[in-house]
């Protein structure tokens, strides 16, 4: 071919990717924003997160398990678009009434589209095939799940916008096509680091990208260590380029977030007893914040106990009784994480022979009884097993009007203290050990069933070495002292920064199904076994896959890993070179890596698990399979002859479109909206739907 003949090719060729991009990029926004203001109601759990987005425009602290970008971006959004943050988002079915919704469901969308045009440059940039590139974008746009996903308030299409964003910039990094150390170069190595920050910020399973990022960042410093024609000052380069940009600049965006997310909310909120009433000092509004009370504690003051354990609660009590068969019936003790007048308890001496007129400091080694303010029962302790672990003694409320009997009593033990040392507001940390039985009291962290509230368990164990048997008093009346101000206590940014972390992983540690919620488990999620309800029953939204796509995508990176093996096989036996078309698939490998990194970890996961965890690994699987299904037309058209090798990849081509159009057509209505019966009914216009008997449509 002459210079002209290669011009003009890639010329023709320059017009037909940007014609292939454009058509992607504009059906991405049709599919995507079709009825993006329908339903006028909050959908699954827009109630979250909504309602997060909310209380940052109202600057007030909350609680939650992932890390604050996500939560951050959907509040601005709003914010920006005039929505005024008073919604309630109370539960799904509420309608929108005179509420500026359509500017965090716009920009949540917006992000999730993007990941379809992110495929198409992520496997050309892989394969240079064009047509690669569209096979996997179009399973991006036609599969009803991504658009159900992408479509309202939710954290995860930002997630999977930051995730593809991260490969892009991998690919791209690592491009023979751009020149290492030049402005494009570090161009794409920065926005890798941007969205590495981004994914890790929204969701801590962005730690999985992460990993993708960093052992194709290992593999290329390992490629140019074995380069004997590059200095060592050359790997030296690239080693502290890519650790400032993949390294550095993450982790100094990650703070700055988690800094911006701390100043912005603080204004207290009902997610304050989460955290230690050192940092619920800082919170405008909290009962800590500018608080003046005293110093010391003494016999008579009202007071309240916070468990040091991370995410402890408040020793508190109510009422109502254990049931029958767990335990003595008597008043249930328990940890709860809001503030209440529950929450309250008297400090009493064993023996009512004290001058009541005289202040009497409590002190290491004093003996007390806790009596709590609203009941007026007292703490006790039996050789009764707690109802949640066995091993341990069951806590509960005993007594008339303060009396009691002698399984009342505790001994006041400060962590590392000595004799005569004054308990202090705050910042003593104490043990409560049962002067008859020989245990210290603690929360497990386990969460009683519903008779007991779905509250922390509180028992008593015989350890006395258990970490979370630690107190200290956070609320402390007592008119005979002197008060001084609470701000004495206030951590430093850091030590807020560590305590959110620390909650935020022990609450994800203790995210359990709840009764009568509907989970599912990991090996459910590839093959489409049951969706995830939107909406409520009157106009329904379902999360499900297209089954064309899903289980295609199963066959495929089947398919991938024959092929793969056949390859390495080949290669080590040298039975001949690799032909261009089996080019192809050597950059599958990290696409197969990033699908089991993605999908892998959640078999091993103790938490509760849902459908849409197995998104961001699809986005792989579907990509692997744009790639895989181009390789096996190549081959076609390389083992037939010309006038046959063209009609039978066109014709493959033709049923490949048609199927994925059509299983589009007739999927939407998940995404965009049902109503009438369910499509076990009959008479349902939905039951031509229900190919498996588990999708409850």
């Amino acid at each position: 071919m002459s210079h002209a003949e290669g011009t003009k090719q890639a010329k023709k060729n320059n017009k037909e990717w940007w014609a292939a991009f454009g058509i992607i990029v504009l059906f991405t926004l049709l599919t995507r924003l079709h009825k993006i203001a329908e339903p006028e109601h909050v959908c699954w759990d827009e109630t979250h997160f909504g309602k997060m987005g909310s209380w940052y425009i109202n600057r007030t602290f909350f609680f939650d398990v992932h890390p604050p970008l996500g939560k951050m971006l959907i509040g601005l959004s709003g914010y920006l678009t005039g929505y005024d943050g008073r919604f309630a988002f109370e539960k799904p079915g509420d309608v929108y009434e005179n509420v500026n919704y359509l500017g965090m469901r716009f920009f949540c969308t917006l992000m999730g589209a993007m990941t379809v045009p992110f495929s198409f440059l992520i496997v050309y940039e892989l394969t240079e095939s064009l047509e690669a590139s569209v096979l996997a974008s179009a399973l991006f746009l036609l599969d009803v799940g991504l658009v159900t996903l992408n479509q309202y308030i939710l954290l995860d299409p930002i997630l999977l916008f930051f995730v593809m964003g991260s490969v892009l910039g991998m690919v791209k990094v690592a491009s023979k096509s751009i020149k290492e150390f030049s402005f494009v170069w570090w161009f794409w190595l920065v926005w890798t680091g941007v969205m590495l920050a981004g994914s890790i910020s929204v969701k801590f399973v962005g730690l999985f990208v992460v990993l993708l990022v960093g052992l194709h960042t290992i593999c290329d410093l390992w490629e140019i260590l074995g380069n004997t024609t590059k200095p060592l000052k050359y790997l030296a380069q690239h080693f502290f380029a890519r650790a400032s940009c993949l390294i550095g600049i993450p982790i100094f965006l990650y703070v700055c977030f988690f800094y911006i997310h701390l100043k912005v909310l603080n204004h207290s909120g009902n997610g304050d007893g989460f955290y230690s009433s050192a940092f619920q000092s800082q919170l405008i509004g909290n009962s800590l914040h500018n608080a003046s009370m005293p110093r010391e504690v003494a016999y008579g003051a009202v007071v309240s106990l916070k468990n040091h354990r991370t995410g402890g609660g408040y020793l508190h009590s109510h009422w109502h009784l254990y049931p029958e068969g767990v335990g003595a019936r008597q008043q249930q003790i328990t940890a709860y994480t809001h503030k209440d007048d529950n929450n309250k308890w008297v400090i009493r001496p064993i023996t009512e022979e004290t001058d009541a007129s005289q202040i009497n400091l409590l002190k290491h080694g004093n003996y007390v009884r806790l009596e709590h303010l609203v009941t007026r029962r007292n703490l006790h302790s039996h050789k009764e097993p707690a109802p949640m672990t066995r091993k341990h003694l069951q806590v509960t409320g005993y007594g008339e009007n303060g009396t009691g009997d002698a399984n009342d009593v505790w001994v006041v033990h400060i962590d590392s203290g000595v004799k005569n040392q004054v308990v202090q507001t705050v910042t003593s940390k104490f043990r409560l050990i049962h002067h008859l039985q020989k245990c210290v009291l603690t929360t497990s962290g386990k969460q009683l069933p519903k008779w007991g509230f779905e509250q922390q368990e509180v028992s008593c164990n015989p350890n006395f070495r258990d970490k979370s048997a630690l107190w200290n008093i956070e609320d402390n009346y007592s008119p005979k002292l002197p008060n001084v101000t609470v701000q004495v206590y206030a951590p430093s940014f850091f030590e807020r920064f560590l305590e959110s972390h620390a909650v935020m992983l022990q609450g994800n540690a203790g995210l359990k199904p709840k009764e009568g919620e509907v989970t599912s488990k990991p090996w459910q999620w590839p093959i489409n076994y049951k969706g995830q309800f939107f909406s409520g029953n009157q106009y329904r939204i379902y999360l499900l896959g297209n089954p064309v796509i899903w289980w295609g995508n199963l066959v495929v990176l089947a398919t991938f890993c024959i092929l793969y093996l056949w390859q390495l096989l080949k290669s080590q036996r040298s039975l001949e070179t690799t032909s261009h078309e089996e080019q192809k698939l050597l950059p599958c490998s990290w696409l197969f890596i990033g699908w089991a990194l993605h999908y892998v970890p959640f078999w091993v996961m103790g938490r509760v698990l849902y459908f849409h965890h197995y998104f961001p690994a699809l986005m792989f699987n579907s990509m692997l399979s744009g790639v895989v299904l181009s390789y096996i037309l190549d081959v076609i058209k390389n083992q037939l002859a010309g006038k046959l090798a063209f009609v039978v990849r066109h014709t493959i081509l033709a049923f490949l479109a048609s199927s994925l159009i059509y299983s589009f057509y007739l999927f939407a209505p998940l995404a965009y909206g049902m109503s009438g019966p369910f499509g076990n009914d009959p008479n349902s216009t939905m039951s031509y739907l229900r190919w498996l008997e588990s999708w409850e449509i």
